[in-house]
């Protein structure tokens, strides 16, 4: 289950974003916050907005288009933040494809959008996943099975701990995990310790996407819990190529 001070997700789309020309950005229903709550909502995704309400897997908390600049990801282009409205049941996976994807949606319905890089926030069960959590990844990891072969995109990820020293004793365990675990989105070539808070990761992504980037955002946080890891975690991937656009 998901702490309670520990629900947020956030996450920020760095990259270039060539917005629609019919779009007015004057309007509030065309702006990232108004479109991620129509989205995740329409989806089934988002949990109303009302006293004792169920169902979904987050409530809206904030989004902007805000510019910002990062010397290593690039400009941002989007971020957004939600908060887990109910304990991640067990056997589930954190729900972070979902949440890359509403951004993919959004991003997509403003215009043409290129990505760079992605930088996000989310939190950890706080016991070890059930078994099915790593068996519905890989039956999630499915949709990515039959990729062209030049969608193939070698990447960076970094995972960190923030002021937890947590994750770098346990780089091993989550090197051997990923690597145990049979599946074709993701292949991790070598895994670097930088520190006790912080490894960074090198391998190659099935395609280049935020659905592929929040699949394997969930795989790791998987493989991280499995490892003992039970504080938020700060994700950040980055192509190592030229990006196809989004």
């Amino acid at each position: 289950m998901i702490a309670r001070q520990d629900r947020t997700m956030f996450a920020a789309v760095y990259g270039e974003l060539a917005t629609n020309p019919w779009l007015n950005p004057a309007v509030a229903s065309s702006d990232a916050y108004s479109l991620f709550v129509a989205r995740s909502s329409a989806m089934g995704w988002l949990t109303p907005a009302s006293e004792n309400a169920t169902g979904g897997f987050w409530g809206m908390n904030d989004a902007g288009q805000d510019p910002s600049f990062d010397p290593e990801l690039g400009s941002r282009i989007a971020w957004f933040q939600v908060s887990i409205t109910e304990p991640v049941p067990a056997g589930r996976p954190v729900p972070l494809q979902p949440f890359f994807s509403c951004a993919h949606d959004v991003l997509a319905r403003m215009g043409e959008f290129r990505l760079t890089a992605v930088d996000a926030l989310f939190p950890m069960p706080v016991a070890p996943p059930a078994i099915g959590a790593v068996a519905t990844l890989l039956e999630d990891s499915g949709w990515f099975a039959d990729h062209h072969p030049g969608s193939v995109t070698p990447l960076r990820v970094t995972l960190d701990s923030g002021s937890e020293a947590a994750i770098g004793s346990h780089a091993p365990g989550i090197l051997q995990w990923v690597r145990e675990v049979r599946q074709s989105a993701f292949v991790c070539e070598s895994m670097l310790e930088s520190g006790p808070h912080r490894v960074i990761l090198h391998g190659t992504l099935a395609e280049w996407s935020l659905g592929a980037l929040g699949w394997l955002a969930a795989f790791l946080a998987d493989a991280s819990a499995r490892c003992g890891i039970n504080v938020p975690l700060h994700f950040t991937a980055a192509c190592s190529t030229r990006p196809a656009a989004g």
